[in-house]
């Protein structure tokens, strides 16, 4: 009886190490100065990949990771306007012939190679001195917010493994707004 007690409390431990992992991501933290009248954004993020984006990744799919900035006219009396948006794309795929990762940004055309997923998904989190706006397309004594958010898009598949992905949770990684305002 004991035995049989001892066998199931550790397959009950080396099941767990099977369990599904959930991704998220996250806006750390994030700021805006300007610098030769322009506005550069610097930014903290957390990605983390569910078991399923880990397992596609490790199977040749490229997954698009993207950032989306929002420059947002507050207004008194009418809803707030959003002046501008931005996104900027970057793919994170996995060479198994080099066995590393390489991030390329979409909007550029930069790429980067990492030895480890942590380290590319480490890099992608940070966001330093982005270009978002120039000063004087914004209107003088106007107070503006900014908004940032990530999220994994899948807009590139097939629509048929769109719609799969719309009912997997596993792949609706996006994070919340992150906002603040924008210093002038």
């Amino acid at each position: 009886m004991l035995a049989c007690l001892a066998v199931l409390i550790l397959g009950t431990g080396l099941a767990q190490d099977d369990v599904e992992r959930e991704g998220y991501f996250e806006v750390r933290s994030a700021s805006t100065q300007i610098e030769d009248g322009v506005h550069t954004l610097d930014a903290r993020l957390q990605l983390v990949l569910s078991s399923e984006a880990l397992a596609a990744l490790d199977s040749s799919v490229t997954l698009t990771i993207e950032m989306q900035v929002q420059v947002i006219r507050v207004r008194r009396w009418l809803p707030d306007d959003v002046g501008a948006e931005l996104a900027i794309r970057y793919e994170l795929e996995y060479s198994p012939v080099s066995q590393r990762y390489i991030v390329r940004n979409l909007n550029s055309g930069d790429q980067n190679s990492f030895a480890t997923l942590y380290s590319a998904l480490n890099s992608l989190g940070r966001v330093q001195g982005l270009p978002v706006i120039d000063d004087a397309l914004l209107v003088p004594e106007k107070p503006y917010r900014m908004r940032l958010r990530a999220m994994l898009n899948t807009q590139q598949y097939p629509a048929t493994l769109r719609l799969l992905f719309f009912w997997r949770g596993e792949w609706q990684l996006q994070s919340e707004w992150f906002e603040w305002l924008l210093e002038r």
